[in-house]
């Protein structure tokens, strides 16, 4: 292990991959970044904004893929998952009604009462969000796509490492290209995630928020941590 710790693997798709490795870099960490997805814009057909009471945000690919289309929906109050979601929609022109750290499932609970009718710009995979007393339409308007791993993936997979999974779609990925996993840790941004990857890491540990700041602290925990040594797992939100 180097004095920067074991080296860190980043594989969310761009431009989030790039963001994060350079926040773990500033941290003084050993990261590299090794997308398994591209994001791509999905053709979809905007319903009337007048027929929702709220518009639902959880990633920030809704608003950079979902085109010239979302400028209908600028008149509905925005409930993003999370501060870097909500960024990018104000940036694109939305007003911001408030912001999660705990997930969608909670967001939407936050909205009983302030929303009947929520439109959701989501991806064309996504977990299940329920709302026993409002209607929640989900409107895939991007989509993930499986590219070829960088070319340093394989030789970084082999040696003892932390990887960031921000997505139960990346640990799934994940645990197909790795056989031998007593080597490698996770650093996973929820429960679902986590439980994607499978079993057999030398650690599998769930960030403290759905956010990748709470991400980073826990994999930099992990990466300073010799190989010898077990990461005391934390439990799921």
């Amino acid at each position: 292990m180097s004095a920067r710790g074991l080296p860190l693997i980043v594989l969310r798709p761009e431009p989030g991959c790039a963001a994060t490795v350079a926040r773990a870099a500033a941290l003084g960490l050993d990261a590299h970044g090794c997308p398994l997805f591209a994001i791509e814009a999905r053709g979809w057909t905007p319903p009337p904004a007048d027929a929702f009471s709220a518009l639902l945000l959880t990633s920030a690919n809704a608003v950079r893929h979902g085109g010239a289309a979302l400028h209908r929906y600028r008149s509905l109050p925005v409930w993003a998952v999370g501060e870097a979601t909500a960024e990018a929609a104000r940036e694109a022109g939305f007003t911001i009604a408030a912001t999660g750290d705990a997930g969608a499932q909670a967001l939407v609970e936050r909205m009983r009462g302030q929303a009947d009718q929520i439109l959701w710009l989501c991806g064309e995979q996504r977990s299940a969000i329920a709302a026993p007393v409002a209607t929640i339409t989900a409107l895939p308007v991007y989509a993930a796509r499986r590219i070829e791993p960088a070319p340093q993936l394989a030789a970084l997979l082999a040696e003892p490492a932390v990887a960031m999974v921000h997505s139960a779609r990346a640990g799934k990925a994940l645990g197909e290209l790795v056989g031998e996993r007593a080597a490698l840790s996770i650093a996973a941004i929820g429960a679902r995630a986590a439980a994607a990857c499978g079993p057999g890491w030398r650690a599998l540990a769930i960030a403290a928020r759905p956010d990748d700041e709470a991400m980073l602290e826990l994999a930099q925990a992990m990466c300073q941590k010799p190989p010898g040594e077990t990461f005391a797992r934390m439990t799921s939100r």
